[in-house]
């Protein structure tokens, strides 16, 4: 810049059209170059900072901008000899808070610990207003380590606990936006309850199989062992109750649009189930999944046998299919995302480059990445950083928006 005097332009007021231009034009007529230019619009409220070199007089930079800004409702504070230094490093996290709603306790709290912990908050946004309350912070942690990760995780998951709400930690930058596939488990993830209960209600037997669920999902029961307990009561059944149950499928609020909204962003989704291929298939093609791993019940003449056809869909097969899925998609691990609420999924959201716990069990919640609590599945969404307002304005090119009341 050789002799060139570093001048910062900061410029408040009622966003409207035009400020921008004006501003530019009273910087162009004196031979300004930029730096560095950033703006933010909150509830109304323009804040546009430009960082300018100035080749000749800054006083009359300063003079110019000021009038000019006034003839349009501006205020413009101009500060000559600003230091020059170039742009920040990118934040080293992403922070997602969720609430209904997110108290200032919780964000005070938040943000203590990250000060704690010698995090800087870089920026936040707000990225949801609906079904929840979504703030994403951008942070620089002080150093890169693994252990930092950790210590982030472990800390700021203590204070979600404690104050109610969801948050998650992941790396900011690339790898971040960079997923490219996800699969859900389906009986109380995608769907609301569970299938081999309804179909246990066929035969009156209900209240014996949710028990035995409940333990499997708690991990104390093996999951192969607890499915072929809860089939077995499943003989003699007529196979028209498949259908009936896979019609009765309730999805869990939120579902559509999630996966509506991430195969628009090229996401290849799947589902990895514990539960039967024959009462999720209907589900599965409807939603246009591109995957589906689940076990198959054994007809014959019409009838439930009680058993399952080959190998079971257990814990360890789970994370095989998330894997096998990946492979035929072309997509790296480290690009997957899994979604699951029980011990049995373990190892699918171990193996995935980001595991997220929905309204799970302890055993679960305790090795994921993070944590959803709200029984909404589109919260899935803001983690991965798309906002409620991206989704509404490409939702609303196809007539599709529509807020449900809470």
């Amino acid at each position: 810049m050789g002799s060139d005097t570093t001048v910062l332009v900061t410029v408040t007021g009622p966003d409207r059209p035009g400020v921008t231009s004006v501003l530019l034009a009273a910087l162009s007529r004196h031979d300004v170059s930029l730096l560095d230019v950033e703006q933010v619009v909150i509830r109304g409220r323009l804040t546009l900072g430009v960082l300018v070199a100035c080749p000749n007089d800054p006083e009359a930079l300063q003079e110019a901008v000021e009038d000019s800004m006034s003839t349009v409702g501006m205020h413009a504070d101009v500060e000559i000899g600003a230091d020059p230094v170039g742009r920040p490093a990118p934040s080293t996290h992403a922070v997602v808070v969720l609430g209904s709603p997110v108290t200032a306790r919780a964000f005070s709290v938040l943000a203590r610990e990250l000060a704690r912990q010698g995090a800087n908050i870089d920026s936040i946004r707000g990225i949801a207003d609906y079904p929840v309350t979504g703030l994403e912070l951008m942070v620089t942690a002080a150093d890169a380590a693994a252990e930092t990760d950790a210590a982030l995780r472990t800390g700021l998951a203590e204070i979600a606990a404690s104050q109610t709400v969801d948050i998650a930690v992941e790396r900011a930058g690339l790898a971040r936006r960079a997923k490219r596939l996800i699969v859900f488990d389906v009986d109380s993830t995608l769907v609301r309850g569970e299938v081999i209960e309804m179909l246990a209600a066929r035969a009156g037997k209900e209240d014996e199989v949710r028990a035995v669920t409940e333990a499997a999902m708690r991990g104390e029961i093996d999951f192969s062992e607890s499915l072929h307990q809860r089939v077995a009561v499943l003989a003699g059944l007529d196979e028209s109750v498949i259908e009936e149950v896979g019609q009765a499928l309730e999805l869990t609020p939120g579902a559509r649009t999630t996966i509506r909204t991430l195969r628009r962003l090229g996401f290849h989704c799947g589902v990895v189930s514990g539960g039967f291929r024959q009462v999720i298939e209907g589900l599965a093609h409807d939603l246009e999944l591109d995957f589906v791993e689940a076990n198959t019940l054994e007809v014959v003449d019409g009838k439930l046998t009680g058993r399952v056809i080959g190998a079971v869909v257990d814990r360890a097969a789970k994370a095989v299919a998330l894997r096998n899925f990946a492979a035929q998609a072309g997509v790296p691990m480290e690009q997957t995302v899994a979604v699951g609420d029980g011990a049995n999924d373990i190892d699918m959201l171990t193996a995935a480059g980001l595991g997220v716990a929905f309204n799970a069990k302890p055993a679960l919640r305790e090795v994921a990445d993070t944590a959803l609590s709200h029984p909404f599945l589109d919260a899935v969404l803001f983690i991965l950083g798309v906002t409620r307002d991206e989704v509404e304005a490409a939702d609303a090119v196809d007539g599709l928006v529509r807020r449900v009341p809470l």
